[in-house]
């Protein structure tokens, strides 16, 4: 007789439920780790990497073989293009995130009361869209000093020709021993005086073709009046034949006179009186007393054209590129400020009209408080962005100027590459700016969070 034992299995056992949860919990660690781990290869091989290496290539010398220690950062602060550099980098981050933030703000309140405001902001927005590359050569055209081609001095010269004119023919010139002589303020005088009832011929030579005037006119029917017995009398021509002959110092009859030419008759050191030129180059004086007189023909027939504003000089070369930021960036911050200025409770508005606020005291008890959030982070993100500006300062200053422009992007490019062959310094100066913008940085990230709680 044999006997069979039998044994029967129990349910299976389960895992409690806290272990249930801590295994997907790290289930969902690796699988989100997994996910973003290309995206922190890529960080760590395009900024932590190079970060890293900068750093420690600041405390070599220039070939990278010899360990220097701290010596590359007390050169940069010797470095008077350095210091420079600092002192301008200063300039822009005091003066275009403030300008920004003020004109983003005066543009966003004010183009909620327009009508067409959407086209108004595509069209400020639309610099947004072109490259610093491109913008850094419209501007460098614009602040061109040769008004012909740089709009900004064009339009300079206009208005200022408009107000004090300009001279009727800067290149003209008299020959010698021809009976004027120059004066030591750039004029020219006669050297034989002349008495009323007498004539002169006054010669110049030198006077472009195009400096002619449409309706200039012959000069030899001018030369040959008499004058009155209280009255001189001349002409101012151009001693020039057209295809040859005529004799110098005598009024031909293709010789055309020079209008618009302003002419002194002087006696004793003073001007007693004065006359423009006619269509032929005739003037007359009349009325004068007997005497002696010297003509005169001031400077101001010759002064050189006034050529506008040297906008990359050494003087204004920063705010010239400030502007052209400026430019490219008001549409950012009025876009911004605006989205912000659509979120602000109306009914506070409102209530402050009711009471009797004007539109200036809404805007400055009201709006700007309840938008100081938004305003602050366009500042802040402004001010990351104007200490790695690069592209306008390199292709807009002129090489001659481009020291007195740099900042200190551009002067890290010139140490190491640009001729200063010396990455030693550079990368101190890398380090220097990453110093800088940190901060910036950590203010707007904690802001950031701040906001999100």
């Amino acid at each position: 007789m044999t006997a069979t034992l039998t044994t029967e299995a129990g349910p299976p056992r389960t895992a409690p439920p806290a272990t249930r949860a801590r295994r997907l919990k790290r289930r969902g660690r690796v699988i989100a780790l997994l996910f973003v781990f290309p995206a922190l290869l890529l960080l760590g091989a395009l900024v932590v990497y190079p970060v890293l290496f900068s750093v420690g290539r600041s405390f070599f010398d220039a070939s990278g073989t010899r360990f220097v220690g701290g010596d590359n950062y007390t050169e940069m602060f010797r470095d008077p293009a350095t210091l420079k550099a600092i002192r301008n980098t200063t300039i822009w981050v005091v003066v275009a995130p403030a300008l920004l933030t003020g004109l983003g703000l005066i543009l966003a309140v004010l183009v909620e009361k327009v009508r067409w405001a959407t086209a108004f902001k595509l069209l400020l927005f639309m610099p947004m869209a072109v490259s610093f590359l491109a913008a850094g050569i419209i501007f460098r055209l614009a602040y061109d000093e040769d008004p012909g081609k740089g709009v900004l001095n064009a339009a300079v010269v206009s208005v200022h020709d408009a107000f004090t004119g300009t001279s009727s023919y800067p290149t003209a010139r008299v020959r010698d021993g021809q009976g004027l002589e120059p004066g030591r303020d750039g004029s020219y005088l006669t050297t034989a005086s002349v008495r009323p009832g007498q004539s002169a011929a006054l010669g110049l030579v030198g006077v472009l073709p195009g400096d002619l005037p449409k309706d200039v006119r012959p000069a030899y029917g001018a030369a040959a009046r008499t004058a009155g017995a209280d009255e001189v009398r001349g002409v101012v021509y151009l001693d020039f034949t057209p295809g040859g002959g005529g004799q110098q110092g005598r009024v031909d009859p293709k010789e055309s006179g020079l209008p618009g030419m302003k002419v002194e008759a002087v006696r004793d050191g003073r001007t007693v009186a004065s006359a423009t030129t006619g269509t032929d180059g005739s003037f007359r004086f009349s009325g004068l007393d007997e005497g002696t007189y010297r003509l005169k023909l001031p400077k101001t027939n010759f002064a050189p054209p006034y050529q506008g504003v040297s906008w990359l000089g050494p003087t204004l070369v920063t705010p010239a590129i400030i502007g052209a930021y400026l430019w490219i960036w008001t549409g950012f911050a009025m876009v911004l400020i605006g989205a912000g200025l659509s979120t602000l409770p109306r009914d506070a508005l409102e209530a402050a009209r009711m009471d009797g606020a004007n539109e200036w005291q809404i805007f400055r008890r009201i709006t700007v408080p309840l938008l100081a959030p938004v305003l602050t982070v366009v500042f802040v993100t402004l001010v990351i962005n104007v200490m790695k500006v690069f592209d306008l300062v390199y292709i807009i200053a002129p090489g001659p100027v481009q020291e007195d422009a740099t900042v200190l992007a551009t002067q890290m490019w010139l140490v190491s590459f640009g001729g200063g062959n010396n990455q030693g310094l550079g990368s101190a100066l890398g380090v220097l700016l990453l110093l800088l913008v940190i901060p910036a940085m950590v203010f707007n990230v904690r802001r950031f969070r701040r906001s999100q709680r």
